[in-house]
């Protein structure tokens, strides 16, 4: 548990900023036009904080930007127990994409670190 202590500290320390993930809104209105599709169910907004946010450099045939997301366990836990899901590995594979200072972004990936079986630190990749 010291690994994850330490590294929350980290992210205190270095980062403090928030991204927000993007899911699915899970309702939809009980009209005809949403019967046909022609409504749009929005999505549900989740801030994920502290996490260190660093611009990572790209090709000039790439995407235009990239970051790399680093959020520790405490930062997903909470979210993890409210969206009732079994770890933050699906948190991350069911998020639509992310935002971070209102440009949106989409998760390429994530890289769980783990520390004798215990994850502490999820370093995600997202391209804009």
């Amino acid at each position: 548990m010291a690994v994850v202590r330490a590294a929350e500290a980290i992210l205190q320390t270095l980062g403090g900023a928030e991204v927000t993930l993007l899911f699915a809104a899970a309702g939809l209105p009980a009209d005809r036009a949403s019967e046909l599709g022609l409504v749009d169910p929005g999505v549900d907004q989740v801030a994920i904080c502290p996490v260190i946010v660093r611009e990572v450099t790209t090709d000039n045939s790439g995407p235009r930007r990239r970051i790399e997301v680093l959020a520790g366990r405490s930062a997903t836990a909470e979210q993890v127990s409210q969206r009732n899901v079994a770890s933050a590995d699906v948190l991350f594979e069911t998020a639509l994409g992310l935002v971070y200072q209102g440009e949106m972004f989409h998760i390429e990936g994530f890289v769980v670190e783990r520390f004798a079986g215990l994850a502490y630190l999820y370093r995600v990749m997202a391209v804009a």
